[in-house]
């Protein structure tokens, strides 16, 4: 596998306290931070300098439970589609598969990176083993596979684990995009971090669905 591209990461907003005369009745006025706000790009992309526009419009909302519990169940997703990407070197020689499925290894390594440090920045458990999507297990998450399902996929070789392989990655990954949907029905992905990450992970995995639709028909 290739090496990691560069993690998606928030916007850093600089903000400088307000400093107060201490010998006179009127307060001076607030000094205006100068510092450069830059968001970082998506993997593979240079960040940018926003504007004072950009920088006013950020939102500084709190994150709230539901952020919590959509990046700890979006990482046992994640885990599961390492798996299955973790199976085609030993069972296909198609090289399309093989290519789709290493950019899908580097992004979602890179996406769980960042969900990982976003919680330990929060002094949140990056796992909980026992937790569930939004009050359901992990084995009901939208677009996880049965462990039948998963010893399918690996016992299959050749042209029949290709065709299970995109099946199966497109219902995992049209279950991610669920599970960003019902975050911001929770309420949740109003902090601009957990939303660009939402937004990341519900884009990166709409290419990767048409891509592989693609891939799909063309074996018909």
């Amino acid at each position: 596998m290739s090496t990691s591209m560069k993690t998606l990461a928030a916007a850093t907003l600089v903000v400088l306290a307000s400093v107060l005369a201490a010998c006179t009745t009127d307060a001076e006025p607030a000094p205006t931070s100068t510092a450069p706000v830059i968001q970082l790009g998506a993997p593979g992309e240079d960040g940018r300098t926003l504007s004072p526009d950009e920088v006013a419009g950020l939102t500084t909302a709190p994150y709230v439970e539901a952020d919590v519990l959509f990046v700890r169940d979006m990482l046992h997703h994640h885990s599961q589609a390492l798996i299955m990407t973790g199976y085609v070197d030993e069972r296909t020689d198609n090289p399309d598969l093989q290519l789709i499925a290493e950019r899908m290894d580097v992004s979602q390594t890179d996406e769980m990176d960042l969900m990982e440090s976003w919680l330990q920045q929060r002094g949140e458990a990056a796992r909980d083993p026992d937790g569930g999507h939004l009050g359901h297990s992990i084995a009901t998450m939208p677009g996880i596979l049965t462990d039948e399902q998963l010893a399918e996929l690996e016992a299959a070789r050749g042209a029949e684990f290709d065709r299970l392989f995109l099946e199966y990655m497109i219902i995992h990954h049209q279950g991610a995009i669920t599970m960003v949907t019902e975050l911001y029905e929770a309420g949740g992905g109003q902090e601009t971090a957990i939303d660009q990450i939402a937004r990341h992970v519900e884009a990166d995995q709409n290419i990767e669905i048409g891509r592989m639709r693609t891939m799909l028909a063309s074996m018909d």
